[in-house]
């Protein structure tokens, strides 16, 4: 079973920096559809389909993500079941689907190459 994908809310100062940054890229304007993450998670956006996969950046609270496409990985399970699709938000970011309401327990966008 793999590891909880979400954090307890204990960040460092420049671990604090790091989401700003992030959530100023993803709150582009581009018109890509956008889900939320799970109310009261902090979910970690990871390099690959799973929670081997190194830590990029943690999203705040009331995040919500755009989904470019879908990759198979590591199965989570998260507040909205069990899955082994990961989300990609950005050039090399992933995170659980697990923990992205989508409203589809499978695909809702292309899969990643």
């Amino acid at each position: 079973m793999a590891m909880d994908e979400h954090t307890d809310g204990t960040t460092a100062a420049a671990d604090a920096i790091d989401v700003t940054e992030g959530v100023q890229t993803l709150a582009g304007t581009d018109d890509v559809t956008r889900y939320p993450i799970a109310p009261g998670y902090r979910v970690n956006v990871r390099t690959g389909p799973g929670t081997k996969y190194g830590i990029v950046r943690t999203l705040p609270y009331g995040m919500k993500v755009p989904v470019y496409c879908q990759k198979p990985g590591e199965r989570v399970t998260g507040p909205y079941g069990t899955s082994n699709l990961w989300d990609n938000i950005a050039n090399g970011q992933f995170v659980a689907d697990a923990y992205v309401h989508t409203g589809s327990d499978g695909y809702i966008a292309p899969r990643c190459d």
